[in-house]
């Protein structure tokens, strides 16, 4: 109720000013112990997947809190899980302003941040000083100035500094704002990336006593034979999941014509079709050996459970959140409760 209250004064403000201040008040409240409480979740709620144990399946997508500085207030709206980053071993600034775009007629976002972040160092720092109630992964990313032949040294470091704190590590390979970064989803490219990371899992399994999961996301705009592709390469290198799907570049007929050609990637409810097909392919293809969290256009109880009833174990919010508010986690997982 009371986000209905502020979200036109939030929405008068320029995006990308209303998102900081939005966190910046989420971190002032944690500051002040408003976060103390997280929500009890009915047991038939709970989810295992990955090794882990989810108090329930409905999760916040990376890319709203690229530093880890909310993640009690995360967990205090009632999240199953929470995602943060995608993060960078080195920060950066990002691409250019303007780069973050309402489209409300539509409700959905479009943005070419470009991993702005403050690096994988800042995040590991605020994530230590955490009590966390649900399990938490993080995104990692190259940065923008690393030749694509280099970037395994990249996804190493992060993974590197991550591993010890997350309870999942999610690849992103997808990101349509980091030129070239797409590329790395195929064939040795793939590779290269994950057998480094799969090797350091390993090693640091042992030397932890914990393996974190890795999972890869991967873009809604692939054709089906890379799809396939992919799919048996992220199963022959024994990934434990993929996150189905970051934004699209596609844009339709039926976008704000203010925005139909801004750069970047689309998310929200015109992503809901693609994205879900995308999962139900991948299911189709790995069935259970290849567990999915889905992510694309959920804004309501019946996208949620059209998710679920294409292959999802999992699902995660973007857009929706910003559309309708927090509550919106509560009102699926109550529905889903029942």
């Amino acid at each position: 109720m009371w986000y209905k209250l502020i979200r036109p004064l939030l929405f008068a403000l320029d995006p990308e000013f209303s998102h900081n201040l939005t966190l910046g008040v989420l971190e002032k409240l944690h500051q002040c112990g408003a976060f103390s409480s997280v929500p009890l979740m009915p047991s038939s709620l709970s989810v295992n997947c990955f090794g882990l144990t989810f108090p329930n399946p409905i999760g916040l997508a990376a890319g709203l809190d690229k530093n880890g500085e909310c993640v009690p207030a995360w967990q205090s709206f009632g999240f199953g899980f929470v995602e943060i980053g995608t993060v960078t071993p080195r920060p950066q600034a990002g691409n250019s302003k303007p780069r973050l775009f309402r489209l409300p007629a539509n409700e959905a976002v479009i943005n070419r941040m470009g991993f702005n972040n403050k690096g994988v160092d800042y995040l590991v720092q605020r994530v230590a000083s955490y009590k966390r109630t649900c399990p938490l992964g993080i995104n990692i990313g190259k940065n923008k100035d690393t030749p694509l032949e280099a970037a395994a040294q990249d996804y190493l470091a992060c993974f590197q500094k991550v591993y010890a704190l997350a309870d999942y590590v999610t690849v992103n390979l997808s990101s349509p704002n980091t030129p070239g970064l797409k590329s790395l989803q195929h064939g040795e490219m793939l590779r290269s990336i994950i057998i480094p990371l799969k090797n350091e899992q390993e090693r640091l399994s042992g030397t932890l006593g914990k393996k974190v999961p890795i999972l890869v996301k991967i873009s809604p705009d692939l054709e089906a034979e890379e799809l396939k592709l992919i799919v048996n390469d992220l199963l022959d290198l024994q990934i434990e999941g993929i996150i189905a799907t970051n934004t699209t570049i596609k844009r339709d007929a039926t976008l704000m014509p203010r925005y139909a050609k801004e750069e970047g990637g689309l998310s929200g409810k015109p992503l809901f079709r693609a994205s879900t097909e995308v999962v139900r392919k991948i299911h189709q293809l790995a069935g259970s050996d290849l567990p999915i969290i889905a992510v694309g256009g959920v804004s309501s109880v019946l996208e949620a459970k059209e998710k679920f009833a294409a292959g999802a174990k999992l699902v995660q919010l973007y857009s929706g959140l910003i559309y309708q508010g927090p509550g919106l986690v509560t009102e699926i997982t109550q529905a889903l409760a029942k």
